[in-house]
């Protein structure tokens, strides 16, 4: 019987020319660009994020996986920190759904809502190991109550870059025209 490459199961050494799962797959030392962005895993360092992306006042967003970083064509991922005491500008997305995994502070999310016939401002108050998700175009803002805690949340986007588009005020989505206030042309 031919040798086969040790797997985990068998509790031996895989060969330094494959790895213990894809026996015909050879290893890529970490950096090696002879391989396309889409060919190959990704590590991104925690102090390597990219903080040269679309940003709001009163937050700074940090790109971790991105199509610039990585080659993404349908994901967007990073990290927004949001000093104490701080409300971010009011912004949307566009077309991105976002999701939003709370990792340190209380953040609140706030958005008008509409459905009862009246505008109101809805917060929604979260802790660490909560999640949000915003629509697309549902313009919002991200504040952060505590005087002396930074908030730290990451964010998942279904675009391959950072949508952010500012506003200067929030305004219920008008679902007839998505990306537009209501009574604008």
């Amino acid at each position: 019987m031919p040798s086969s490459p040790a797997s985990p199961q068998s509790g031996g050494t895989p060969s330094p020319q494959n790895d213990a799962f894809h026996p015909d797959l050879h290893d890529h030392p970490e950096g090696d660009s002879s391989l396309p962005l889409r060919a190959r895993l990704h590590h991104i360092r925690a102090d390597a994020l990219d903080g040269d992306t679309a940003q709001s006042g009163g937050m700074r967003r940090f790109a971790a996986i991105s199509g610039r970083s990585v080659g993404s064509e349908r994901i967007w991922m990073g990290q927004t920190h949001v000093a104490p005491d701080t409300a971010s500008s009011n912004h949307h997305h566009g077309a991105s759904e976002t999701a939003i995994h709370v990792v340190k502070g209380h953040p609140e999310f706030v958005f008008l809502d509409d459905s009862s016939g009246t505008a109101e401002e809805i917060r929604i108050r979260t802790s660490p190991g909560d999640y949000i998700f915003v629509p697309p175009y549902v313009p919002h803002r991200e504040e952060n109550p505590s005087p002396d805690d930074e908030a730290v949340v990451v964010i998942a986007r279904s675009t391959q870059e950072a949508i952010v588009v500012n506003l200067p005020e929030l305004y219920v989505l008008d679902t007839t025209q998505p990306g537009t206030a209501p009574g604008s042309d």
